[in-house]
């Protein structure tokens, strides 16, 4: 059902997120809240990704969608659904009895539940509300137009939850804001009668304290894996994750690789600036060479873990541990300017479908002229609107299934 070991094992199946109303949701006034630089169009930007969904599919590669997965959970029970609601408008800070009460029956009012659950990505206005009635005190002191917050941020499938190997983390991510969106996650592997009950292991859970999200984590084999230490993933984070799967679940890992990178939103995760194009190959962002640093972590024995910092540059890092030459190519081709444009637009953040052959977006034609240079096969998204979000090709998309290599 699942099985992800390696960034770049030809890809058979993956899941995504189509935009939604949550994009028609942001307005100036809560883009930082909602973690946005930008407003995107919607109507384009689901032409975009509708044009990703289709590279997918005429490469033959499975598209499933997150907003489908959710809805069948849900239908298999009517205590699922409840129990979803409840716990959504819970996250969501909900907390008037009355008002849960008037959410839910307009939620229940839905006739096809992936309506529903679109819904509740897109936010839910007061005006939604055929009752909304002001009933509390914050009603007549707060001019806010949302009952619960949209989450613009859903169509980057990579971060709420990581597939590894055989298994899932769900992620605890950075921001409140963010977090409830592994509400999806955690439902659908709890209860789906295909990936829940059990039938898959799950490595991390979002009610742990440490915070982590998939951008950070990276299958560099079904024995190494890297993790990055950055402005949203702590590094309890990673040592929790790395007993899980070095002791609890017995799994393949030998060694988590933490990368630690600067805390900035412009290294806002490892895989904005750093991933893997082929077996020889990574993108890079030209800072990121100077500023990382990598500790291996290991088992100890006694359910303890061996932490050694690695005195290695980031190119002798990746040759030690995947046994062969490594090259690293620059976003914007080494050149400053343009490696800083490019980045800003996500140049280095790339999706292998399969070794030596990724999908990146088109705007970034210095650094895709980099990598056809160094060998690697390109295919080319727009990405005029789907990019405002700060995000690529990798950040939409998380592979379910990849062939062994």
């Amino acid at each position: 059902m699942l099985n992800v070991k390696s960034e770049i094992g030809r890809l058979k199946k993956v899941l995504l997120h189509r935009p939604g109303e949550e994009l028609d949701n942001l307005v100036p006034a809560n883009l930082d809240h909602l973690l946005f630089d930008d407003i995107p169009w919607l109507d384009l930007a689901r032409i975009e990704h509708d044009a990703f969904a289709k590279l997918f599919k005429d490469l033959g590669i499975e598209v499933l969608y997150i907003e489908d997965l959710v809805a069948e959970t849900l239908d298999q029970s009517k205590d699922i659904k409840a129990e979803f609601i409840k716990q959504f408008l819970d996250e969501g800070d909900v907390y008037s009895e009355t008002l849960q009460q008037a959410v839910t029956e307009y939620l229940n009012s839905y006739s096809k539940t992936v309506d529903m659950v679109l819904k509740t990505m897109a936010g839910i206005r007061k005006k939604d509300l055929p009752t909304f009635a002001k009933r509390t005190l914050s009603d007549y002191i707060e001019d806010y137009p949302f009952i619960t917050d949209p989450m613009p941020n859903l169509y980057f499938t990579r971060d709420p939850f990581a597939v590894i190997g055989n298994g899932v983390c769900i992620n605890k991510m950075y921001t409140r804001i963010r977090n409830r969106e592994a509400i999806y996650g955690e439902f659908l592997f709890k209860y789906h009668h295909q990936y829940g009950n059990g039938s898959i292991p799950i490595y991390y859970n979002r009610d742990f304290r440490s915070t982590i999200e998939g951008g950070d984590i990276m299958v560099l084999s079904d024995k190494i894996l890297a993790v990055g230490i950055s402005q949203r993933t702590h590094p309890a984070a990673i040592e929790r994750l790395a007993k899980s799967l070095l002791y609890d679940h017995h799994t393949s890992y030998e060694k988590i690789l933490a990368f630690d990178i600067p805390k900035t939103r412009a290294f806002m995760h490892l895989d904005t600036v750093f991933t893997q194009v082929d077996y020889d190959k990574f993108t890079i962002h030209h800072d990121l060479t100077h500023e990382i640093k990598v500790y291996e972590l290991t088992k100890a024995g006694n359910y303890k873990l061996s932490i050694n910092y690695i005195e290695k540059k980031l190119d002798e890092v990746l040759e030690f541990y995947l046994n062969r030459k490594i090259t690293l190519i620059p976003c914007g081709d080494g050149d400053p300017i343009a490696g800083a444009r490019e980045q800003w637009n996500d140049g280095a953040n790339t999706l292998a479908i399969a070794p030596g052959e990724v999908i990146v977006y088109d705007r970034n034609r210095i650094t895709n002229n980099a990598l056809e240079k160094h060998g690697v096969k390109i295919h080319k998204i727009s990405s005029s609107e789907i990019a405002r979000g700060r995000g690529g090709p990798r950040c939409m998309s998380m592979a379910f299934i990849r062939e062994d290599i």
